[in-house]
């Protein structure tokens, strides 16, 4: 199996699916690996370090799209990229299909098999998805910080407080992996965190992270209470391989408060709050109904080095076993197949 890893285009992404070290595992176990030039550059890996461990740098993508089998990436292919896929190779990526039905008639009308990296199941866990989520939910708390100061259009707010001024209001959607990683930053910073689970478990050990955190269920009118007063709302509700459900809708931001942040992680799935459009790195935030929204679909492309640590620490092993041609007898890997041979595969797609 010839495996090859292009450069992403996606606008300030970062990262990149195989850090050095990874790729070197995967040529000594008799793969071939070949990479873009400077694929590794913004996480902070050269050329050279990639040559060192026996992987092949070829000098463009379309290269590498040629003379692969394989495409390994982080993100969904761009319009530029579905071009250079063929029917008879795996992509191994990032999707969100459920949101992206113009690329996924795409990669029908290709014919290609393509497995999600957020689709892929293990004891009913998504181990390629939980690395992103958490440096997302992480990210969350930090860039939320941030959109609150005054000159960004937000409410002038010390989420943590201080002697004299009271703490800032965090509402989080969703006690998975990546409201986890919202409510340990917020947490941290000193806020007043909500956290919105149905899961009991999930609320308990949020609880547990201090004083300063509430668990409850989502009843809406318990979430409509807690919105009008936030300061900082974040979205991480994860139905998997499904488009996210809207918790929030238009009327409620609008009851918001004036220079309110809304962050919602979600969005790659279609977003939990109905004001919540897909934005990047180069125009990240708009203003709505008063309401500051950000809605970068590649969060984890901010910390690109980080990133791609996590991600291909969590990939290499998955990339192994799509590497034989016995690779369809493994169920984590069945279970992640969204299109192939130009139907689609993966259930939740169909509906």
């Amino acid at each position: 199996m010839r495996i090859g890893i292009p450069r992403e285009i996606k606008i300030k992404e970062g990262r990149v699916a195989l850090i050095p070290a990874a790729a070197g595992e995967l040529v000594q176990h008799g793969y071939q690996v070949c990479v873009e030039k400077g694929a590794g550059l913004l996480s902070g890996y050269t050329d050279a370090q990639y040559l060192a461990t026996g992987v092949e740098i070829l000098p463009d993508a379309q290269a590498v799209y040629a003379s692969a089998e394989m495409i390994v990436k982080v993100k969904e292919p761009q319009s530029s990229e579905l071009a250079m896929l063929r029917a008879d190779q795996l992509l191994f990526s990032f999707l969100h299909l459920a949101a992206e039905p113009e690329l996924m008639q795409g990669l029908l009308d290709i014919g290609i098999t393509a497995v999600g990296f957020e689709t892929v199941e293990h004891d009913h866990r998504l181990p390629l998805l939980a690395p992103m989520s958490d440096i997302a939910g992480r990210l969350s708390g930090q860039i939320g910080t941030h959109l609150l100061h005054q000159p960004q259009g937000g409410r002038g707010v010390l989420l943590g407080g201080l002697p004299g001024a009271e703490r800032g209001k965090v509402v989080i959607l969703g006690g998975g992996i990546a409201g986890a990683g919202a409510a340990i930053m917020a947490t941290a910073m000193g806020a007043e965190v909500t956290v919105f689970d149905p899961n009991r478990d999930k609320l308990a050990a949020l609880r547990a992270l201090g004083n300063n955190v509430t668990g409850l269920h989502p009843y809406a009118e318990a979430i409509k209470q807690h919105v009008m007063e936030a300061d900082l709302l974040i979205g991480a509700v994860l139905l998997t391989g499904q488009r996210a459900p809207h918790l929030v809708d238009e009327a409620l931001v609008k009851q918001m408060k004036e220079g309110s942040v809304i962050i919602d992680i979600s969005v790659d799935q279609g977003g939990c709050i109905e004001t919540t459009r897909p934005t990047n790195y180069e125009n990240p935030t708009f203003i709505l109904h008063d309401v500051v929204h950000f809605g970068v679909t590649n969060m984890p492309g901010a910390v690109p080095r980080s990133a791609s640590q996590a991600l291909s620490a969590a990939l290499l092993p998955y990339v192994m076993q799509l590497g034989k041609a016995d690779w369809e007898k493994n169920v984590d890997l069945v279970s992640g197949i969204n299109v192939k041979g130009g139907k689609i595969i993966y259930p939740a797609l169909l509906q």
